[in-house]
C-alpha cells in the first residue's frame, strides 16, 4: 500500500476525501509501522477488513514513551520530546520529514487566522525555551520568522519588555498575537494590566508544576480581565501529533480538514461514542504519515454536532502533559 502524498492530505475538502485518505494511511501504517502492526495483530484486527474510519484501532499514546513509532525508513530529521517533571518518561516523536509538520501548522494557522504576515507574533514560552526538542517552539519560531515583522519575537522572563512591546503594538493598531504557556500568562497579568481588546491571546495550556491547576472558566476569566480581551484563544496540540486544533473562545476547538477527534468509551477503549457523551479523546492526524496517525490520548472530552470538541480533563493517574491540559 502506497502512502498518500502531501497534496492528497492537505487539500482534503470533503468528508469522503478524509475517509478515503484515512483508510489509505491506515493500511500503509498497518504494514509499515512495526509497533502499530504488532498492536493491531494483538487485537486480532485484519487491516484488509477495516472498511470505515470507525473500525480503525487507535494506538495508545504511551507507546511514544517506550517505542520508536515510525512508518518510514528515511533518516530522522527531528526528534520532538515532551516536557515533564523529574523522573517522568518523556515521549519522543521521531520525524523523518519536518516538511509535513511545517505544511500542517502553516496550513492550519492560515485556515483559522489568515496569513501570518498580517501579525506581530509575540511568544511567552519560557519553559519551552529552557529545553530542547519542543515542537511548539519549532512552530512558534517559524510563525515569528514568517510574520516578517521586526517586532515579533520571544520572551523568557523579561515581562517589562513584553509589556512595553504590547503598549507599542496597541498604539500602532497592528494585529498582534500573543502565544503563551498558561502559567507565564498568569504571572504576567499579576504584574501588568491591559485594556487591549484587539489582542489575540492564545494559551497553550499547562502549569508545569509552576502554579496550582485552575478550571478553564476561571483561568480564562482571569486572563480576559488581565489583557482586556473578550475571549482567550487556545491551541490543542502535543508532541505526538503534527497537527493542532484551535479554539477562539469558550474552550471549543476545531480541527483542520486533515485532523479529526473521536471519543471512545472510557470502559471499552475499542468502542467509539456517539453524540456529546464524555469519553477518551482519540485523534486522527493524517500529517503523522511517517509515524502513526491514529492516537488514543489520555485526555477526556466531548464532541458536538458541529464537529467542535471540548477538552474536559485527563484520565486519573496520567502524566501531567506539557501541552493543553486544564481540568474543567
Amino acid at each position: 500500500m502506497n502512502r498518500p502524498g502531501k497534496e492528497q492530505i492537505f487539500l482534503i475538502n470533503s468528508q469522503q476525501q478524509f475517509t478515503d485518505a484515512a483508510l489509505q494511511v491506515f493500511r500503509f501504517q498497518a504494514e509499515n509501522c512495526a509497533v502499530y502492526k504488532e498492536f493491531i495483530t494483538n487485537l486480532d484486527v485484519n487491516p484488509a477488513k477495516v472498511k470505515s474510519v470507525e473500525e480503525i484501532p487507535f494506538l495508545p499514546i504511551s507507546f511514544f514513551k517506550t517505542h520508536e513509532v515510525l512508518s518510514s525508513s528515511a533518516p530522522v530529521e527531528a526528534v520532538f520530546t515532551s516536557s515533564g517533571t523529574t523522573g517522568m518518561i518523556n515521549s519522543k516523536h521521531l520525524v523523518t520529514d519536518v516538511g509535513w509538520y511545517e505544511e500542517s501548522f502553516r496550513g492550519s494557522f492560515g485556515i483559522f487566522y489568515g496569513d501570518v504576515k498580517n501579525y506581530c507574533v509575540l511568544a511567552l514560552l519560557p519553559s519551552y525555551l529552557e529545553r530542547e526538542g519542543s515542537s511548539l517552539i519549532y512552530m512558534a519560531e517559524d510563525l515569528v520568522k514568517h510574520s516578517e515583522n521586526p517586532n515579533s519575537g520571544f520572551y523568557l522572563s523579561n515581562h517589562e519588555d513584553l509589556f512595553q512591546q504590547l503598549k507599542k503594538q496597541q498604539q500602532a493598531d497592528k494585529p498582534t498575537l500573543l502565544i503563551g504557556v498558561t502559567f507565564a500568562l498568569l504571572d504576567f497579568v499579576e504584574q501588568y494590566q491591559f485594556n487591549f481588546p484587539d489582542l489575540i491571546v492564545m494559551e497553550t495550556g499547562g502549569m508545569k508544576g509552576r502554579r496550582k491547576e485552575m478550571i478553564r472558566e476561571a483561568l480564562h476569566e482571569t486572563l480576559c480581565e488581565g489583557f482586556g480581551v473578550d475571549a482567550i484563544h487556545s491551541e490543542y496540540g502535543m508532541t505526538e501529533l503534527l497537527s493542532q486544533a484551535y479554539s477562539k473562545g469558550e474552550g471549543l476547538f476545531n480541527c483542520p480538514p486533515w485532523m479529526r477527534v473521536i471519543t471512545r468509551d472510557t470502559n471499552d477503549p475499542m468502542s467509539n461514542l456517539r453524540g456529546s457523551q464524555t469519553g477518551g479523546i482519540n485523534v486522527i492526524d493524517l500529517a503523522n504519515i511517517n509515524s502513526c496517525s491514529f492516537i488514543a490520548t489520555q485526555d477526556l472530552g466531548r464532541i458536538y454536532a458541529d464537529g467542535s470538541f471540548e477538552v474536559l480533563g485527563r484520565f486519573d493517574n496520567s502524566d501531567i502533559r506539557g501541552c493543553n491540559l486544564l481540568i474543567a
